[in-house]
């Protein structure tokens, strides 16, 4: 059975839902990252954890790509996505430091632009991941 729109296309408002889920699968994405994030930060913090981007810029990254990767792994698995594009997805956490960490170690940039640069990447390559598994993120 097909759904009609009263303009009489066919399948509209299921496709208007469909990508109206996949937008607020990708916002609640983008809030569980910042909370794993903030959350784990705070625990690091507590435990004598915290790596600077001027002193230590790698493992401030890789920890900070670990704590959004939790969180958003941790949604994704309470919303019932299985391991491959959880993993997907956590791999997009890290992808953006390749290309960054050869530039850092020649002093091309420094550890802040390193962590800004992934940041700004990181959220097509998110989205980029989403539209690969459209389907995934859709319902």
């Amino acid at each position: 059975m097909t759904d009609t729109t009263p303009e009489g296309h066919a399948g509209h408002e299921s496709g208007t839902l469909r990508w109206g889920r996949f937008a607020l699968h990708y916002v609640e994405m983008i809030i569980a990252m910042f909370v794993g994030m903030f959350a784990l930060r705070l625990l690091w913090s507590a435990l004598g954890i915290d790596p600077s981007y001027d002193r230590d810029p790698e493992p401030a990254y890789l920890l900070m790509a670990f704590d959004m990767s939790a969180g958003m792994a941790a949604w994704m698995r309470v919303r019932g996505h299985s391991w491959a594009p959880t993993l997907e997805m956590c791999a997009v956490m890290f992808a953006p430091v390749v290309p960054l960490f050869p530039l850092l170690w020649l002093g091309v940039i420094d550890g802040m632009a390193v962590m800004v640069a992934a940041h700004v990447v990181m959220f097509p390559l998110m989205l980029a991941a989403m539209i690969w598994r459209r389907d995934e993120y859709a319902c």
